[in-house]
């Protein structure tokens, strides 16, 4: 018999669909065949699953995360976005996987790479939604973890990623002037041959 992970009011995650609530534990049969099942409620999607306790964990129905990994989200939230090229199409499904790979960290990823074009107009409309998607679902358990509204959550990770910001742009300013510098320099010296190169075939 497999036992029973959770109890009746825990807070659980279901990838595909984020945070939910154990109302209650069933058994059913279906073609002659007993199983028992996680009652779990999606109150804001407004909807409930049944979960066979047998196939929970291959499913990916776990337990909300703790403090560390938060710390591990906040760490994420203020890298540096990676800077992705290649087909749209490609980067979409990698970012479909991360949001639906149940992890928290993949959430985090996902949001911080896709923040940094949030104010552009020229967005793509799919862009616009799996980022949405990905915060939501993010601020989702933040939300049930710090006990706090999922507007509120939502605050606190965009914060969390713009409190970084000019930082970054800072880093990425001096970066460029040392580009600069380097290209100037090597102008510098490029030069200066050439003018050896005069002086030697006048010679």
């Amino acid at each position: 018999m497999t036992k029973n992970e959770f109890e009746t009011g825990t807070n659980v995650v279901y990838p595909a669909h984020g945070v939910g609530k154990v109302t209650g534990v069933e058994t059913q049969t279906i073609s002659n065949m007993e199983f028992t099942a996680y009652v779990v409620s999606f109150e804001r999607d407004k909807m409930t699953l049944r979960i066979p306790i047998n196939r929970a964990k291959d499913a990916g129905l776990r337990s909300l995360c703790t403090q560390r990994d938060l710390d591990r989200v906040r760490r994420t939230l203020k890298g540096r976005a990676k800077t992705s090229r290649g087909m749209w199409s490609r980067r979409a499904k990698e970012y479909e996987s991360k949001i639906n790979s149940g992890n928290i960290v993949s959430l985090a990823e996902v949001v911080r790479d896709l923040h940094k074009n949030v104010d552009d107009p020229d967005r793509s409309y799919s862009e616009r939604v799996i980022y949405e998607n990905a915060l939501d679902r993010l601020a989702g358990e933040v939300s049930a973890i710090e006990s706090i509204d999922i507007t509120n959550a939502v605050e606190l990770l965009v914060k969390t990623i713009n409190d970084n910001r000019p930082k970054e742009e800072d880093e990425e300013a001096t970066a460029q002037s040392a580009r600069v510098v380097a290209l100037n320099e090597l102008d510098d010296f490029d030069d200066t041959d050439e003018f050896s190169d005069i002086e030697e075939n006048a010679a």
